[in-house]
């Protein structure tokens, strides 16, 4: 099973937290603060990327909760 990344985006003047590729959020709140701990959290869970995005919808933070190789290569 593929790895979701997770969202954090703005929904009707709450916070939404989204898995990739769902219709539906995972969670609803009025705060963009308390989203990213929920997401941080799956993210963790999943092993995958978390976003978070600024109100406007572009990313303003990502951060990875996977294998990623450190020091990166390159």
């Amino acid at each position: 099973m593929a790895k979701k990344n997770v969202h954090v985006v703005p929904k009707d003047g709450n916070w939404a937290v989204k898995t990739e590729n769902s219709e539906r959020p995972v969670k609803i709140t009025s705060t963009q603060e308390e989203a990213i701990e929920r997401a941080k959290e799956i993210a963790k869970n999943n092993q995958s990327e978390l976003f978070i995005h600024r109100k406007n919808g572009t990313i303003r933070e990502r951060n990875s909760y996977g294998n990623d190789p450190y020091p990166p290569e390159g």
